[in-house]
């Protein structure tokens, strides 16, 4: 049964806004109504483009119709505009990081919970039909204790074809920041909260030079903050993974992005920025390839400009978390989550700082499952089935 309508608007039109507008029709509680940003041509561009009203940020929060707001802005913006949304009594769904600082993502949770709205953070990549399917082998047991693993994110940065590269390299980025929540995230949903962190890292260059197209081609950028890390995180659980990421490396051999290693079983988990892939089982009666192309968000759905076709669901998360405000449940990427992922991302940088481990001071359960009957529900019966470049 089709559950309620939210009118949803969107603060922020830049890179990743055209997932959201383009899959809102995905899911059945998301009805898109309205765009903002701080360069109003863009907005209006963007709500051309797809039949939206343009509106100033602080016309679109003062519109009683407009029960939630996307935060797309940039990272070091995304604790003011989701108070300023929370504040203007709707609704909050903000891109990752939640926010910078603990101070920060604290404040958030408790705006959220005085104003009685929700609050909700990407990613959501791990409620994907990839790591449900892990997540229920997990909790099957079929890997029994899990007490080793490792997760890897490793590039040569992105200044050859993002447009705008300079934030990517500026403290309050880098791949901590900037890619980490998406594999720590779907580790905290496997394996619980974590006790503590310790961690290295460096960067390779003081300089990148920018050869992607665009008015910032062929200029440099400072490097301010490290573009390597290696962490060892220590889960409430026991479990001990290795994570390592990079904007530096000009290839690697990690062809698994997490793996993790039980008492009677190992797993291959693809990787954690996309919803969608192929696991692979390994225990004692051999090798088992999991598929779950025909899950109903592990479908390939999204054709790349390269040509490749993935499961892309961004805005599951803002659907779940509709539907959690209409059954009075928790959402299942929760800012509580997210601030737990944050803290934990931040451990990481301070403890390559200071050389020692950080404790991680608060916790969170994990998110409840997602499985294929809820999951439909969450889907519109009209959904397109695919997206082309």
């Amino acid at each position: 049964m089709a559950g309620k309508k939210w009118n949803v608007g969107i603060i922020g039109c830049g890179h990743i806004f055209d997932a959201y507008a383009r899959l809102s029709s995905v899911f059945e509680p998301i009805n898109l109504v309205a765009c903002s940003d701080v360069d109003m041509a863009i907005a209006q561009r963007r709500a051309q483009q797809y039949g939206l009203s343009a509106l100033a940020v602080d016309d679109l929060l003062a519109r009683q119709d407009i029960e939630v707001v996307i935060n797309l802005t940039n990272p070091a913006s995304h604790a003011a505009i989701t108070e300023a949304i929370l504040k203007a009594g709707k609704h909050a769904y903000t891109e990752k990081p939640l926010a910078l600082t603990m101070v920060d993502a604290n404040r958030l949770l408790e705006v959220a919970e005085k104003h009685g709205r929700l609050i909700g953070s990407a990613p959501d990549t791990f409620l994907g039909g990839a790591h449900q399917a892990a997540r229920r082998l997990v909790d099957e047991g079929r890997l029994g204790e899990v007490k080793s693993g490792s997760a890897h994110f490793m590039n040569h940065g992105m200044e050859h074809w993002h447009p705008n590269p300079f934030p990517y390299f500026q403290v309050g980025a880098g791949p901590v920041l900037d890619m980490g929540p998406y594999y720590i995230t779907a580790l905290v949903a496997l394996l619980g909260p974590v006790r503590r962190v310790i961690a290295m890292a460096t960067k390779f260059y003081e300089e990148r030079y920018v050869s992607a197209d665009g008015p910032a081609k062929n200029t440099v950028v400072p490097v301010t903050t490290p573009t390597t890390s290696q962490a060892l995180i220590e889960f409430r659980s026991g479990a001990q993974i290795h994570f390592s990421v990079s904007y530096d490396n000009w290839g690697h051999g990690h062809s698994n992005p997490i793996e993790l290693h039980g008492t009677k079983a190992s797993l291959m988990v693809p990787d954690p920025n996309y919803f969608g892939g192929a696991l692979t089982l390994i225990d004692a009666g051999g090798r088992q390839g999991i598929d779950t192309a025909t899950t109903v968000f592990g479908n390939l759905n999204w054709q790349e400009p390269a040509g490749a076709t993935i499961s892309n669901y961004r805005g599951l998360g803002l659907a779940d978390l509709l539907a959690a405000a209409e059954n009075g449940r928790t959402a299942r990427a929760s800012g509580q989550l997210s601030r737990h992922v944050l803290e934990i991302l931040l451990a990481i940088i301070k403890s390559a700082e200071i050389n020692d481990f950080v404790a991680i001071e608060s916790t969170v359960a994990r998110p409840e499952p997602l499985g294929e009957d809820d999951a439909a529900l969450l889907k519109a019966a009209d959904a397109p089935s695919t997206f082309a470049a």
